[in-house]
């Protein structure tokens, strides 16, 4: 990391109190565990060194005496991972304080002025924010450095994508959330922002929606941006606010929160009803297992329709991050109603996973569809490990209903090998609508078309290969670590398995499994490379092909550190996380109980950079 250094970092003597770890940084221990960091001076950033096998330190930021905020960092002790970067520009020419109360156990003062991070304290005008991560995605959204969870608020307009973030800016574990923000033009180039919402009194800013307010039915003007969150303190409450520079900065409202309860719940999706001329809000009743549904016509007064979820799908994880809306159903006269909950735990293989009920609405109530035995079907968006808080942009254009979710899962999010920054976003998706064989309906989510833009060269272009027992390889392209695309339709004729390996050199590798008796699709990470830093990351995913036929057609995205998956045109989908300890080469086909074919295989190198 280059910083542009007023002075260098020399340790100046003092009293046994004090400490200086540079010109303008001045630094008074009071107390074992209390510490006073004095600044003052026209530099733009302090650069506080993190360590994060330590406990998060409270600092109270007193600004000409008065507080003006509090964050936690986990201030280096005995070595700095990484560094971040406190704002100081809004306090040119005062004095700052920041009143560090640390959690260690300490006998004397003395201790605590062995401790790192008051020698590395540093004033510059930039923070470089270069990757340093082996495993930094090329083609997905990542936050600049700093914890990263829930996708929220996202909106379109005037042909940006604005795409909100639980984020940590203080550090690559959970703490600090406020909304980050990044925009984009074609969903692989993402400019980063400062946060839009930042942690207030009512407490740190949780995940919430953002919708432009067409009819100005608020009050705070036409196509106004209104956001609504969830304010998280030692209860969870939901506030308000507005935007007049198209999401850049938020306003909050005075007279937040505007909705309260006696229970926790959090994760305000709201929308505008055209046929209600009312604001639908559904709120995730966590704890309960339920979503609330209420309505209001100027989005500060809130009245509870009804609730759904008491007793459907899975049960024994908290319900999170809800998402309501319409949706044609592919080669049918009719439209349903989508019902998105993403739930943790309880997902189909462990941790977090997105569930979802189709059905009906009538403004008030969500009905939702039965099977033929009278039951409501528990269903999955995604069949890995790693999709989760999935939700859509609000007033996308054209009609599209396009997603994108948190790529990770709560066993091990905070765990995986990376520390400059924690946790990518899936690549975004369209989500459809489509009818299975027994009737019932499902969601397809299928790589959104600006995906397509990131082919480069078609690196293997194979029209027929006949698979058996005997392995047939495919060279992956180098380039770029070995980011691809791969497509291929597979027609398993008489073999009861295909499967379909990525390996390296080294010997790691990634086995997909089509059983064609059991008409699934599986993904077995056991020995994909680093595995070992949680004993839930090995694991094998499987997903039903949803067919109409014993072919299967696939769409693959390999980038550093994930593989999306994508069958049968999106009538299921898969996302994990891999670590390989160097890039996958080889793509591998065999096939079990008699002879398969391979047909319209092609590898294209991907190109973020066009």
């Amino acid at each position: 990391m280059n910083f542009i250094l007023r002075n260098g970092l020399t340790l100046i003597a003092a009293a046994a109190s004090i400490t200086c770890a540079a010109d303008n940084i001045k630094v008074d221990h009071l107390g074992p565990n209390h510490t006073y960091v004095r600044v003052k001076g026209d530099d733009k950033l302090l650069i506080l060194p993190i360590q994060e096998s330590i406990d998060d330190a409270r600092i109270n930021v007193v600004v000409d005496g008065k507080l003006e905020k509090t964050f936690h960092a986990r201030l280096a002790k005995t070595k700095t991972d990484y560094t971040v970067p406190f704002d100081l520009s809004p306090y040119k020419g005062k004095n700052v304080i920041l009143d560090v109360v640390a959690n260690h156990s300490r006998a004397s003062v003395r201790e605590t002025q062995d401790d790192a991070c008051w020698s590395s304290m540093t004033l510059t005008d930039s923070f470089d924010t270069a990757n340093r991560e082996k495993y930094r995605p090329l083609f997905h959204h990542t936050p600049s450095y700093g914890w990263m969870n829930d996708p929220n608020g996202m909106f379109y307009k005037d042909g940006v994508w604005h795409l909100y973030y639980q984020w940590n800016p203080y550090g690559s574990k959970w703490q600090n959330l406020s909304w980050g923000h990044s925009t984009s033009k074609d969903f692989i180039n993402w400019e980063s922002h400062p946060a839009a919402l930042e942690p207030n009194g009512l407490g740190m800013v949780f995940s919430g929606s953002s919708a432009i307010d067409k009819e100005n039915s608020a009050g705070f003007g036409k196509d106004a941006v209104l956001a609504m969150y969830t304010s998280a303190s030692d209860s969870q409450t939901q506030s308000l606010a507005v935007s007049h520079d198209n999401g850049k900065t938020f306003i909050t409202y005075p007279a937040n929160p505007v909705l309260t309860l006696d229970t926790e719940a959090r994760d305000p999706n709201m929308f505008w009803n055209p046929e209600s001329k009312l604001w639908t809000l559904v709120l995730a009743h966590a704890l309960d297992h339920e979503m609330l549904i209420f309505t209001s016509p100027d989005m500060k007064e809130w009245t509870l329709q009804s609730s759904f979820g008491k007793g459907l799908g899975a049960q024994k994880g908290v319900w999170e991050c809800p998402d309501l809306f319409q949706l044609p159903v592919a080669n049918e006269d009719e439209k349903k109603w989508v019902m998105i909950c993403n739930i943790n735990p309880d997902g189909p293989f462990g941790g977090s996973g997105i569930q979802y009920f189709t059905g009906d609405f009538d403004g008030k109530t969500f009905t939702p569809d039965k099977d033929s035995t009278g039951n409501v079907k528990t269903k999955w968006l995604d069949f890995g490990k790693d999709n989760y808080a999935l939700v859509s942009w609000s007033d996308a254009p054209e009609g599209r209903r396009t997603a994108i979710g948190w790529m990770s899962n709560w066993q091990y999010a905070a765990d995986v090998p990376t520390m400059q920054y924690r946790s990518a976003n899936t690549i975004p998706v369209e989500i459809t609508l489509f009818k299975g064989n027994d009737g019932q309906y499902y969601a397809s989510t299928k790589p959104a078309p600006e995906m397509l833009k990131l082919r480069d060269k078609l690196t293997v272009n194979s029209k027929k290969a006949s698979i058996n027992v005997k392995a047939h390889n495919f060279s992956l392209p180098s380039e770029n670590d070995g980011i691809c695309e791969i497509t291929m339709t597979i027609d398993p004729k008489k073999a009861t398995n295909v499967n379909l390996t990525l390996s390296n050199a080294k010997g790691e590798e990634v086995i997909m499994t089509y059983n064609i008796s059991e008409s699934t699709f599986s993904f077995n990470r056991e020995k994909s490379g680093i595995t070992d830093f949680s004993k839930d990351f090995p694991a094998t995913t499987a997903a039903p092909v949803f067919g109409t036929s014993p072919k299967l057609s696939l769409r693959i995205f390999i980038d550093r550190s994930s593989i999306e998956i994508f069958g049968n045109d999106g009538r299921f989908a898969m996302t994990n996380l891999v670590f390989p300890t160097s890039p996958y080469t080889t793509l591998s086909a065999t096939a079990k109980g008699g002879k398969a074919e391979i047909s319209d295989l092609r590898i294209y190198s991907l190109n973020p950079y066009k």
